[in-house]
């Protein structure tokens, strides 16, 4: 895979600012028991994705055997997962470490999944594919596209979601506007065109009902983020202005118009690449919490804000990390406000998926490792997931060459 992550190089030319947020006291206590659990994923396995619905925690992953990839899904049951189905496969995917399929259910039952699959020759020429089922994964449809503009590009990074009512939402990368081969390589070149988020909606019977843009210039490869709030859906991404500052925005869905994009916080991180480093977002009511990396200074960083009022505004960045981090964030809101955010922190040449405790006054528990990571691509995205009293917890290990996602859980 040719996207190409930021150096320390690279980001020791960006301009330091001041420190986003001072670390406040940690006060809460929170020492949960992280327990492995068997894992439904074989040899060969990667790119994890968690989504839960109001029946529990939904596990896809893909597999691969030689050119061929399959996109399989498990759910979590009292017993432990369930047998893993297949829903697609093909030879002629487009599969990487960060761009990752994804399987939710929706609230009618019916389960909505997606995949990337190649339309042309060039590297990065590819759609975003969508299926559905009616009957819990044992038949799916046929596969369909939720972009109308035919160019042979990029289209990825998407992020399925419920829409309020029914009906499925989503939003992704489009790089309709990007000319032909610039794709990730294209990077910070004048000349290559803006890749833009866009927006789609599909009702009961499967029909598309509207393709919207969110933001027509934005980072090329970072991962895009969803949720719904008591007002609405709302969605987080990478932005990226004419002179190169890539800070973490959000955009609401009002009366059927996005809102004019606008940043979580101005960390002012100023690089002519992408770091393949998106937000992630957790939504309850009009409660939203959301988790970002940055490098403004030549130091890398995790963080996390919270909102009260469905996304209008954030609070002050609660720093994550406790020395070095490599982003790849995740955060999961509580009932009672506060949330379970995570991160790989990088610290003695060391990576590990760790989680912590965040409260809306800045308060932070210790950080609690779930594992231990390779620290490269290779890690992908550690996930994170909670039903009922139930915290899940996934992620790649590799050995030898070879991938296999894992799981674990810990309890409320």
């Amino acid at each position: 895979m040719a996207i190409r992550t930021t150096s320390l190089a690279v980001l020791a030319s960006i301009v330091a600012i001041a420190t986003l947020s001072a670390q406040l006291p940690s006060g809460i206590s929170w020492s949960p028991t992280v327990e492995p659990v068997q894992t439904p994923a074989a040899a060969g396995s990667a790119q994890p994705q968690l989504s839960t619905s109001d029946r529990g925690i939904i596990l896809s992953w893909v597999e691969r055997q030689e050119q061929k990839a399959t996109l399989k899904f498990s759910e979590r049951t009292p017993n432990g997962w369930s047998v893993p189905r297949a829903l697609a496969s093909g030879s002629d995917w487009f599969v990487n470490w960060a761009d990752v399929p994804s399987v939710i259910r929706l609230a009618n039952g019916t389960l909505a999944a997606h995949w990337l699959q190649k339309s042309g020759p060039d590297t990065y020429a590819y759609d975003v594919r969508l299926s559905h089922s009616k009957d819990d994964g044992k038949t799916w449809s046929p596969s369909f596209t939720p972009h109308t503009d035919g160019t042979r590009t990029e289209h990825g990074f998407a992020s399925l979601f419920q829409m309020p009512g029914a009906g499925l939402g989503l939003v992704w990368l489009d790089g309709r506007a990007m000319k032909p081969q610039s794709g990730h390589g294209g990077h910070g070149a004048a000349d290559s065109g803006a890749m833009s988020v866009r927006f789609a909606t599909f009702d009961g019977k499967w029909q598309q009902t509207s393709e919207l843009p969110v933001d027509l210039r934005v980072c090329e490869c970072c991962p895009t983020a969803a949720a719904v709030t008591a007002e609405g859906p709302i969605v987080a991404y990478r932005n990226r202005s004419e002179d190169e500052i890539r800070d973490i925005y959000i955009s609401r869905l009002e009366d059927g118009k996005w809102t004019g994009p606008k940043a979580v916080y101005e960390d002012g991180w100023k690089i002519a690449a992408c770091p393949v480093n998106g937000p992630m977002l957790s939504a309850r009511g009009r409660d939203v919490a959301i988790a970002w990396f940055t490098a403004v200074g030549n130091q890398p960083r995790a963080f996390a804000a919270f909102s009260k009022d469905a996304g209008r505004t954030f609070g002050s960045p609660i720093r994550l990390d406790d020395a070095e981090s490599l982003g790849r964030v995740d955060i999961e809101l509580l009932p009672d406000g506060s949330a379970v955010a995570s991160w790989i922190e990088f610290a003695d040449q060391r990576a590990q998926f760790r989680v912590r405790l965040v409260e809306r006054s800045g308060a932070t528990s210790p950080a609690v490792t779930v594992s231990g990571l390779d620290g490269g691509r290779a890690s992908s995205y550690p996930r994170i997931a909670r039903h009922g009293d139930e915290l899940v917890f996934a992620w790649t290990e590799s050995a030898d060459g070879r991938s296999q996602v894992q799981t674990a859980v810990a309890r409320f």
